[in-house]
């Protein structure tokens, strides 16, 4: 079964985009098919992707708005094997405004989802993993992605600012799990952005894996020039500099990721 994994924190600067595009990198890498929808009106996870997202591109735009299927959208990755995503154009700002006053607003993109999943097992082209990079902002582009998820990655910064809005974030997960969508889950917890040189680190670390325990990963991304880097050669750190330490730490969370066995899925 695909599974179906939304990286949400509406918290900005906290790695959410860069933990989508490499983490969505590393599961291809190792031979899974793997889709990442960009929700982000900034497209940073389209740039990283090297998919083309200029203004008039057909995207998730379209797709949300109903005047596309997802599969006229799709781009393959140009770097990696396996590696599709669609693209997100500035165009998609104005979907929060636009998608206000429609009938089902929530469930747009759970339904173009589920036709492009089937449509994909009857080619006999299964998808493994569906990634949706969503916006750091709890509206309607959000909750989209939380309703079309069986699962939440929750991507966390080293740093004290980054706990307090999480109570807020996990709040909102119970709603969209109590009134839209019951399989929903937060199946991991990634720490980004770790300075091992410092205490403040360490400290929120442990709380979050004391508050959190299993969920959270055992891997944790470190800061790294190369991972900021790499976008602006329209890559991810995988393909930019496959043996820096952050192409290894998320090639390492990858491999956890896809070890972890939510709940709401049926147990073989």
């Amino acid at each position: 079964m695909t599974r179906v994994i939304t990286i949400a924190n509406q918290k900005g600067g906290v790695g959410k985009t860069t933990s989508a595009v490499n983490i969505a990198a590393a599961l291809a890498m190792d031979g899974a098919r793997v889709l990442l929808v960009d929700m982000d009106p900034q497209g940073n996870a389209s740039t990283a992707l090297g998919l083309d997202h200029r203004e008039g591109v057909p995207g998730i735009y379209e797709v949300l708005s109903g005047d596309a299927a997802m599969a006229d959208v799709v781009q393959v990755c140009p770097d990696i094997a396996n590696l599709s995503g669609v693209p997100a154009t500035i165009d998609l700002a104005g979907a929060e405004i636009e998608l206000v006053s429609q009938v089902a607003r929530e469930y747009r993109l759970a339904r173009a989802l589920e036709a492009y999943l089937a449509e994909a097992d009857a080619d006999g082209l299964s998808v493994d993993y569906v990634l949706l990079d969503c916006p750091p902002s709890l509206g309607l582009l959000t909750l989209n992605g939380l309703v079309a998820a069986r699962e939440v990655l929750l991507p966390i910064q080293c740093e004290y600012y980054a706990l307090e809005g999480l109570s807020q974030l996990l709040r909102t997960i119970e709603m969209v799990r109590t009134h839209l969508n019951p399989q929903l889950e937060v199946s991991a917890i990634l720490l980004t952005m770790y300075d091992g040189r410092t205490r403040l680190a360490a400290q929120v670390a442990e709380e979050v894996r004391t508050h959190f325990g299993e969920r959270v990963l055992s891997t944790v991304i470190p800061r790294n020039v190369r991972v900021s880097e790499a976008p602006s050669y329209a890559q991810t750190v995988l393909t930019y500099d496959p043996s820096s330490p952050g192409a290894l730490t998320y090639r390492q969370a990858a491999v956890e990721l896809a070890q972890i066995r939510p709940h709401t899925y049926p147990q073989t």
